[in-house]
């Protein structure tokens, strides 16, 4: 692989309102189309080796909007699974739980449809996508979601997923992952467009 591209999903409803979305399928606002329209230069000219793509719908309709083809659905990323925090906001959630931090605290389980995860299992998803970019022969781009692409950037440094909380990633921007001297390293991060 030389490098991996990756794209945040446009915007949604729920992350405009700051609500955690990990497993809720919402689909992209006005807004979040044009950004996801916006990111089609970035990878127009780009040879990919290979496209994958959450299942959720706001990442395949931003794959699609982008102009890339030949995606490929890989269920390990999906958005980390809030459980019983999904479509609840930081402020919401420390009415209860004061000083509440999801990095630091974890979610807590939902109900079956949103059992939860840890920080730790997401990494472990985020784990099984890297090996197999790192198993491409040219450049890979990724379409996700916000938390989930924070701890994947955690791992390709080698990281623990916790260290995913030093890299805010906005709706519809551009980052890579790549090389330098043999070392894996961030090559742009949160690029708006």
């Amino acid at each position: 692989m030389n490098e991996m591209i990756l794209l945040r999903h446009g915007e949604t409803e729920w992350s405009r309102d700051r609500r955690h979305t990990g497993r809720t399928d919402l689909p992209l606002t006005p807004r979040g189309e044009d950004e996801a329209r916006a990111l089609a230069p970035l990878v127009k000219d780009r040879a990919l080796d290979l496209v994958l793509v959450s299942p959720a719908l706001r990442a395949r309709r931003t794959a699609e909007l982008a102009g890339l083809t030949g995606c490929e659905v890989d269920p390990d990323m999906w958005e980390w699974d809030y459980g019983g925090y999904e479509g609840i906001t930081t402020a919401a959630i420390r009415e209860t739980r004061a000083g509440w931090y999801l990095w630091r605290d974890g979610v807590i389980p939902g109900d079956a449809g949103h059992p939860g995860e840890s920080a730790a299992q997401v990494a472990e998803r985020a784990d099984r996508v890297i090996a197999r970019a790192r198993a491409a022969e040219g450049d890979v781009a990724l379409v996700a979601h916000g938390h989930f692409l924070r701890i994947l950037a955690a791992r390709w440094l080698g990281q623990p997923p916790e260290e995913g909380r030093f890299f805010r990633l906005d709706t519809g921007t551009y980052s890579r992952l790549g090389f330098e001297h043999g070392q894996q390293v961030i090559l742009t991060w949160n690029a708006p467009i």
